[in-house]
């Protein structure tokens, strides 16, 4: 086989993903709603239905997982907004995008910046989301949110070929520690991937 080399460059330049298994992954999207309050920029949250099978009574973004009639990540974050809140898609202002975050190869979210009128959301879907609030951006620019830290320890299948590599069933899997970031507003906590997501927003705005 003659390697062309020109031609191996532009094969690697095509279709490139953006991880190792990110076209098998679970793949999702959502959308960070900046509204204005009073002439002041809040962003807005859901506290997810507590008749939900996952999560109940988390709080999160809106957005959920990219369907194969998705054109793409964002028609995705802005489809799950307009079925969970009720606005038109087509009065959501996209003004940016974060890095997504890759909590597994199996995992990653795409997550979105938009402006929404908050007049238009007053309809929300009650079977996905219990209620909704908002919390000031100013205040999340001067608030310092805290970290525990969560153990997250490697578990071989029973049927893990430990004959086929090094010291066999002595191997040292690698423990690493999780950050799981907290946000306290008022009676709400936001923790978790909405906490992560938001936590580099505010960075960036920084």
């Amino acid at each position: 086989m003659t390697l062309d080399k020109n031609k191996l460059k532009d094969h690697l330049k095509r279709n490139q993903t953006l991880f190792l298994g990110e076209e098998t992954a679970f793949r999702s999207a959502v959308l960070i709603p900046l509204v204005q309050i009073n002439e002041e920029w809040h962003i807005l949250f859901e506290v997810r239905s507590f008749k939900m099978r996952s999560q109940p009574g988390d709080i999160s973004f809106p957005g959920g997982k990219i369907d194969q009639t998705d054109e793409s990540p964002l028609a995705a974050a802005l489809r799950e907004t307009s079925e969970e809140l009720g606005v038109d898609p087509k009065t959501i202002e996209v003004v940016g995008k974060l890095s997504p975050y890759v909590a597994s190869p199996a995992f990653v979210v795409y997550p979105f910046i938009g402006i929404l009128d908050y007049k238009q959301v007053h309809s929300y879907n009650k079977h996905e989301v219990e209620e909704i609030f908002t919390v000031p951006l100013n205040w999340l620019l001067n608030y310092e949110p805290y970290v525990h830290l969560v153990a997250v320890e490697p578990k071989p299948s029973p049927d893990f070929p430990y004959h086929k590599i090094m010291n066999g069933d002595k191997y040292q899997w690698r423990t690493r520690d999780m950050e799981e970031w907290f946000f306290d507003y008022e009676n709400y906590t936001i923790w978790g991937l909405t906490a992560k997501i938001l936590k580099h927003f505010i960075e960036r705005l920084k």
